[in-house]
């Protein structure tokens, strides 16, 4: 399938931000757990899972009534454009040298930047592309969010490793830059879309102020529909409980390793490593998904993450457990995250895709809120953070059988 200029335009805002995703997940965890092991704390994983939380929290509660706004024509590129600016402007700020609870207030603030600026970009590729081609251009997002991700990535791993002999630099120091190497990457990746960027689908409004006022309104109505569509409200509870595990992983696994004890070194060039396993299953997600179906394969990452969840509660105990992990989760990540984002464009009203995809979020989000919370207060109940992670696997049977009853909208189009 051969992309179309504005497809490649929108898929180069997953390059720009997925550096950022990707060195949340594999630096800030273990720069954050040296502040906090120099303020005598030791226990990352239930304080990284509660800031977790409250970045849930707060983008569930926002995106819902601020995506209804950005609907209204010409809204949607402002708020995306807010989101971003946010999240990246609190990146570099990261590199102002900080105590720990400094430190995550800002990340949280960066956090809730990328994930706000993700929730206007995901409703963007109804006004990007059509029907047939979603699967394909969101499984592209991904894939090439995962390889692209990788360049700066390298860079700052480079410099962090090599700057304190190269540059005479203190490797905190050189941590810190990194933070602004990767906001000027995800700043140079959003300009494409940010110029060429046009929202096909809205709905029209003389006026923003009656607009705003109407909101309300608004999602009730959109409430009331997605109550009275079976399919479309079952699909929403599956994803509820299956993206959980995945956003779980994403955001703990690092904090995760890193209490038992597993090499800082060995969990970077793990991580590296998923996302140059990610890039082509992404991309082979979407074509499979051509084939069998959108749902069957969202169904398949489900059943895939039952097992990885499996792996890390019971074996995962040395750093060559973590790279097995590591290529699981890469094989199998960014196909279930595009192809749920895919399902879920073409089974809503495209002129109301924001406010449908801030619904999205509140399910997205508060899964998320669930799963950190649960991995954070069982780890810190009993200790044992393997219990923590075999918490969610619950949840993704639940998914599972919710999906298996669940009727698909898509072969009605």
């Amino acid at each position: 399938m051969k992309l179309t200029g504005t497809e490649k335009r929108w898929i180069v805002y997953d390059v720009g931000n997925s550096a950022f995703v990707l060195l949340s997940t594999a630096v800030v965890p273990i720069y954050a757990n040296s502040l906090l092991h120099a303020a005598g704390k030791t226990n990352i994983v239930s304080t990284w899972g509660y800031a977790q939380t409250i970045v849930s929290i707060v983008i569930a509660l926002l995106m819902p009534v601020l995506g209804s706004i950005a609907d209204v024509q010409g809204m949607k590129i402002r708020f995306f454009l807010g989101f971003f600016g946010t999240g990246a402007v609190a990146c570099c700020a990261l590199a102002v040298p900080l105590a720990w609870l400094p430190f995550l207030i800002v990340f949280m603030l960066a956090t809730i930047g990328l994930n706000g600026s993700l929730t206007f970009y995901d409703s963007m590729l109804v006004d990007t592309t059509s029907n047939e081609r979603m699967d394909r251009v969101s499984a592209h997002g991904f894939g090439w969010g995962y390889i692209g991700s990788t360049v700066p990535f390298i860079l700052c791993i480079a410099l962090i490793f090599g700057g304190p002999k190269a540059f005479g630099w203190s490797t905190a120091a050189c941590t810190r830059a990194s933070f602004i190497i990767t906001a000027i990457w995800w700043a140079a990746f959003t300009i494409p879309l940010l110029t060429s960027y046009r929202q096909t689908h809205f709905r029209t409004a003389d006026r923003i102020g009656p607009a705003v006022r109407s909101t309300f309104s608004e999602l009730a109505r959109t409430f009331t529909r997605i109550v009275r569509n079976k399919p479309l409200w079952m699909f929403m509870l599956a994803f509820f409980f299956y993206i959980d595990a995945v956003n779980t992983v994403i955001s703990m696994s690092t904090s995760y390793a890193t209490q038992l004890g597993i090499d800082s070194t060995q969990l970077v060039i793990a991580l590296l490593v998923t996302q140059f396993v990610a890039f082509p299953c992404s991309i082979w997600y979407g074509k499979l998904a051509g084939r069998f179906g959108t749902k069957t394969m969202i169904m398949v990452g489900t059943a895939a993450y039952l097992f990885i969840v499996f792996f890390a509660a019971f074996f995962m105990r040395t750093a060559v457990d973590f790279w097995i992990l590591a290529i699981a989760v890469g094989v199998f990540q960014g196909g279930i995250q595009a192809m749920s984002r895919s399902y879920y464009s073409k089974i809503i009203p495209k002129d109301h895709a924001n406010e449908y995809f801030g619904f999205y979020d509140i399910f997205g989000k508060t899964a998320s809120i669930l799963g950190t919370f649960l991995v954070a207060t069982a780890t810190a109940l009993t200790g044992n953070a393997s219990i923590g992670v075999l918490s969610i696997a619950a949840l993704l049977l639940v998914a599972l059988v919710l999906l298996a009853l669940q009727k698909d909208l898509t072969k009605q189009q």
